[in-house]
């Protein structure tokens, strides 16, 4: 196989465990950062009218977005293989591929307007 690298598929599933790990001990730590800085302050909004509705549109909000985002990048990373495959094979391909591509982030696009109509 030129070109190929083959990788055990438990050492994958551990290395992508890792990252996602990491992923979230990155975020947790810029948040604390920030809640140290102060920058994170809740809305005037907010403040005003602390209400359960407004938790729950914002907790509607978070799932909207991360399971949207989610749907997409498994979808994009699956069409973006077959892309690439396709772009490999047959370079005319590359502007049906990318039109693809460009639909499935669309998803995630939308699921950010309806978070932002739910808040």
């Amino acid at each position: 196989m030129i070109g190929m690298v083959s990788i055990p598929l438990r050492k994958m599933l551990l290395l992508q465990i890792a990252a996602i790990a990491l992923a979230i001990a990155l975020a947790y730590a810029t948040m604390l950062v920030l809640a140290q800085q102060q920058y994170i302050l809740p809305s005037p909004w907010i403040m005003q009218n602390p209400s359960l509705e407004s938790g729950l549109g914002k907790i509607g909000a978070g799932i909207a977005i991360g399971v949207a985002g989610f749907g997409a990048g498994i979808g994009m990373g699956t069409a973006g293989a077959a892309a690439i495959g396709a772009i490999a094979e047959r370079p005319e391909v590359f502007g049906r591929t990318m039109i693809y591509i460009v639909f499935i982030e669309a998803i995630a696009i939308y699921a950010l307007v309806v978070a932002f109509m739910v808040m």
